[in-house]
């Protein structure tokens, strides 16, 4: 992550990907932007566009009044939460503002989240979506003196005011989960980011990061307010991406994104965290098996969490007495292979319960790398 002192109050980071019509419009509606001159820095995020992406990005911060990067990547599947990171990993702005490729701004997009945003806060906005005829009329030459909001259709305003009211309305009741944010408009103070380590690279192919970003964000005391009174952004029409699906539970990521035991800090975003990074709370009786003097060991480097004190990983083994006892974002059971039968109570208590099966023929130094494997992968489905 870029630790160079920021040179400006916001960055604008822009994903896209095949649409350099629409980017440039997008372009073009942040050159309009109203009393923010001098404050922001434009990073477009291009995720291996193969047509005149590069070159309008190019031409465009020549003559631009802010700062303009533009950082891509070899095409290899739908990879947003990476680029996303790698654009973060840039920035030089105090806050992040995410956006996308196809949604233009109004004249003040950029000014009301200034004023509005604010550490522990993310401000969580949505899109108008212009029909396919006035998205045809619209031209780059043409944008300036246009009041963008004019050509949302009423239907639209009317299920933005609504989505602002229940926004509200989840927050005054305290919602677990809601409001749910939407990654093609929201910003975030760059300090909150790095806590729960971007978003999840894990994530590939259409679907769920915004939502697994949002919910690592609350469990970091993060709160998530609504912006939709104030601003929207306006999407271009587009025909729909192949690789998205109809229906949000249908999405190739809905297995993974379901998981129990979700790292607020996930293990593969702006940095990997390896087994030794995380918090764990490990049992008192550890050291009384054989498993558990394995793991005690490949565990030492770690951060150990105090007798009920709150940690990443809550560890149990068996055999063995210990129970559950932390506040903790992840509960993991691990049973040596031949381990008794494990009480109900425990294994409904446990995010996750795995057997570390190991051939009986290992010397002490290769069991302790093949454990180590193990529990690198079984970290691995918790994120």
């Amino acid at each position: 992550m870029n630790d160079s002192p920021p040179i400006s109050d916001i960055s604008l980071i822009i994903n896209t990907f095949q649409k350099p019509r629409h980017l440039g419009l997008v372009l073009q509606s942040i050159v309009s932007q109203e009393q923010v001159d001098g404050r922001f820095e434009v990073i477009v995020t291009d995720d291996g566009s193969t047509d005149s992406t590069a070159e309008l990005v190019h031409s465009f911060a020549t003559a631009s009044p802010f700062p303009v990067r533009f950082i891509t990547q070899p095409h290899d599947g739908f990879r947003l939460s990476q680029i996303r990171n790698r654009g973060a990993r840039i920035a030089r702005g105090k806050a992040l503002l995410f956006l996308d490729g196809d949604c233009m701004l109004p004249h003040d997009h950029v000014v009301a989240h200034l004023h509005r945003l604010r550490p522990g806060v993310a401000l969580i906005g949505n899109c108008a979506r212009l029909t396919q005829d006035t998205s045809a009329a619209l031209a780059v030459d043409q944008l300036a003196p246009t009041d963008l909001t004019t050509l949302a259709p009423r239907s639209e305003k009317r299920s933005l005011a609504w989505r602002y009211r229940k926004a509200c309305w989840h927050n005054l009741t305290g919602h677990p989960s809601k409001p749910r944010l939407s990654g093609s408009n929201f910003s975030v103070w760059l300090e909150d980011f790095k806590r729960v380590n971007g978003f999840d690279e894990r994530f590939v192919g259409w679907g769920q990061e915004d939502d697994d970003f949002g919910l690592r964000l609350r469990g970091a005391g993060v709160r998530l307010e609504s912006i939709l009174d104030r601003t929207y952004s306006l999407h271009v029409w587009h025909p729909s991406d192949p690789s998205a699906t109809r229906r949000w539970r249908d999405g190739p990521n809905i297995d993974y994104f379901s998981r129990r035991g979700r790292l607020v800090a996930c293990r593969r975003g702006l940095s990997v965290r390896p087994a030794t990074s995380l918090c764990w709370g490990l049992p008192d009786d550890i050291g009384t098996t054989t498993l558990g003097q394995h793991l005690s060991r490949m565990l030492g480097p770690a951060t150990q969490a105090g007798s009920g004190s709150p940690c990443e990983v809550d560890l149990v083994v068996r055999p063995g007495t210990s129970r559950f006892s932390r506040p903790a974002e992840c509960r993991l059971l691990l049973l040596a292979s031949g381990s008794a039968t494990v009480e109900t109570g425990l294994r409904q208590k446990a995010d996750r319960i795995e057997t570390m099966y190991a051939p009986d023929d290992l010397d002490s130094r290769t069991l302790t790398e093949h454990l180590e494997h193990k529990l690198e992968a079984m970290l691995e489905a918790i994120g």
